[in-house]
Formats: C-alpha cells, sequence, structure tokens
C-alpha cells in the first residue's frame, strides 16, 4: 500500500509547531516573570530609598496626629501612616531579589539611570531637615497643622518624582506600585493645598 504524499510532512510539521508553540510559552513566561533586578538598578534604587522617604512620611504623620484634634488632620496622617504597608512590600523585594536592604551606592543615585536632570548623588527630593522635624515636635494646634502640610506637600512631590522614575520598571509589582504612589500623593498634595487655603497659610512661610 501506498503512503500518502502529505504523510512525511506532517512528520517534519508536528515536531516544528510544538518548538514554535514551546518558544511562545518560553517567551511569555520571560515576560510575567523577569530576571530580578541587579544591585544598582533602578528598581533596588527606588525599593531602598522609597522605604525611607516613606518611613519619614509616617514619622511626621504620627507626630501630628497627637498634636491635632482636627478630625481632617488626623484622617490624612491615618491615611499617611498605612504606607507602612508599602515599606513592609518593598522590604520583602529585596529579600526575593536577593539583594541587601542597603547598598554601597550614594542614595538616589539611581536616579540618574532614568531622569538626565538629577544628578548621581543626589539629595533625596523632598525630606524634611532635623530642624524642621523638632519644630513640627514643639508645634501644636493649628501650628502643628500647617507646619505639618507645609512640610508634606514638598515631600510628597519628592515622591511623585521618585515614583516617574520607576513606572517604566520591567517588574510589575514595581510599576503598580510606583503608578499607586503617583496617584495618591497627586490627590494628598491637592488636597492638602485646600487644607492650608482654609487655614489661611500659603505653602511657605513668611520667612521662607
Amino acid at each position: 500500500m501506498r503512503v500518502p504524499a502529505a504523510l512525511p510532512r506532517r512528520r517534519v510539521l508536528v515536531p516544528a509547531t510544538a518548538a514554535l508553540a514551546f518558544a511562545v510559552a518560553a517567551l511569555g513566561l520571560a515576560l510575567l516573570c523577569p530576571r530580578p533586578p541587579a544591585d544598582t538598578s533602578v528598581e533596588a534604587g527606588f525599593a531602598r530609598d522609597m522605604q525611607a522617604h516613606h518611613a519619614q512620611a509616617v514619622q511626621m504623620a504620627l507626630m501630628v496626629r497627637d498634636r491635632t484634634g482636627d478630625r481632617e488632620v488626623r484622617t490624612l496622617a491615618y491615611d499617611i501612616a498605612t504606607t507602612q504597608q508599602q515599606i513592609g512590600q518593598m522590604y520583602a523585594w529585596l529579600d526575593m531579589w536577593g539583594l541587601s536592604q542597603a547598598s554601597l551606592q550614594p542614595r538616589m543615585a539611581w536616579m540618574g539611570q532614568s531622569h538626565h536632570n538629577v544628578t548621581k548623588a543626589a539629595p533625596m527630593p523632598g525630606m524634611a531637615t532635623a530642624a524642621q522635624i523638632k519644630e513640627l515636635e514643639q508645634a501644636d494646634g493649628k501650628d502643628a497643622e500647617v507646619l505639618f502640610l507645609r512640610l508634606m506637600i514638598p515631600h510628597h512631590q519628592g515622591g511623585v518624582q521618585m515614583a516617574q522614575a520607576a513606572v517604566g520598571s520591567r517588574q510589575p509589582q514595581v510599576r503598580r506600585m510606583a503608578g499607586a504612589v503617583l496617584a495618591a500623593q497627586k490627590a494628598e498634595i491637592d488636597l492638602m493645598r485646600r487644607m492650608l487655603a482654609a487655614r489661611g497659610a500659603s505653602e511657605t512661610s513668611a520667612a521662607g
């Protein structure tokens, strides 16, 4: 009995089709599970520096919460303090990637990889000074509210700048968090500006 001419072609096509399917699956897996970031990557730098940035925001939020009875300010302070969850997530990323929580690189060196106008070893944007933190600690009532808002607006603006540098990350969890930081902090900046105006205050003091 003669073998149909098409049969040998099928034997060749089946392995080729399987190989193509395997290649497509492997590519999809690589896209879904990218390699862990390097120690000097944007992702590692974002995770490390944003932890410190968030930690100061939490510190100031807890301070003003205990120095005012204003419900709106206390609610904002509570919302900001919940960023502790993000701090834990970023700590876990570094652990999952096999990277240390600290780096030999200067703070913010990673920003130079994404924003040409940010030089290496730049100061962390928006951070309050030790003197400003002490001033907030000593303030009370409306004075504490106004000072907190004046410090937190540039602090959030700095966080937005950092998130913008990481929003294009190939790591989906980093990309999602950077996007969430952008949305939340931009909204809170608008809210804090309205809160300052309601208190008859500007974003900077007369001396500043």
